[in-house]
Formats: C-alpha cells, structure tokens, sequence
C-alpha cells in the first residue's frame, strides 16, 4: 500500500470569513493523511512516541489549485514518494467531491530518537511494513 485515501469535511473553524479553508489548515490535513497512512499499514505514530521514536517534519510545500470550501467533503491522498536511511516522503493530493484536484503537497520526516534527538534509522517494525510494499 504505497497510497491511502481518507475523507475528511471541511469544519466551518477551518474556513475564512468567505467559506475558503484557510491555507494553514491544509498542513493539518496532510498529517492526518500520515498519521492514517501509518495507521492503516499497521505502525501506530502514538506507539512509536511511546517507544521514544518522533517522526518531525523537516520539509514541507504545497501548491493551491482551487480553494476548499465549508462543508465540503474532501479527499486525502497520502502517497508514499520514498523511505531512505533516516527519512521518508510523502506527496499528497486533496479532491473535493466532484474528484477536482484543489491541493497538491510534499513533505519529509526525519526518524529522530526522543532521548539524544538525533537521526536514527526507522524500528524494525516500520522497517518490515515498508519493505513489504
């Protein structure tokens, strides 16, 4: 499973005052969108945390097509781009309900131990599930 969707709706707190997702909210949903890739392919982020694992971002971007709008059920791409060493990336694509593309991003994490706060390779765990892709 190299990609996973999910559907989220747009909360009228995430808007602007013209009913337009304000452009910071778009983060928010790229990290559900990781958080659930993890998920769905058997890695629980809050496990890993827990076993002194973090997984920050280091790089992000994003590029606006058309705007996200309140109420709208949108859909959240989460595609893994690559995993290497110590770093893994992601490329996401956001579609409304009409399957228009409104949103396409990138970001890159870095596996860091909690404790010295430096790079590490990711647990055998999370190595096994992305080897199996």
């Amino acid at each position: 499973m190299k990609e996973y969707q999910f559907q989220v709706r747009v909360r009228y707190a995430e808007t602007d005052q013209m009913g337009v997702v304000y452009h910071g909210n778009y983060a928010q949903y790229f990290e559900m969108g990781r958080v659930e890739w993890l998920r769905n392919m058997g890695v629980s982020y809050k496990w890993m945390e827990e076993n002194g694992v973090m997984l920050p971002v280091v790089s992000l971007s994003m590029n606006y097509k058309k705007p996200a709008r309140y109420d709208d059920l949108l859909t959240v791409k989460t595609i893994l781009k690559s995993q290497t060493t110590v770093k893994i990336e992601f490329d996401y694509e956001i579609y409304n309900e009409n399957s228009e593309l409104l949103t396409t991003g990138y970001s890159m994490l870095v596996f860091v131990d909690m404790k010295s706060g430096r790079p590490i390779l990711p647990p055998d765990y999370v190595l096994e599930k992305l080897k199996a892709l």
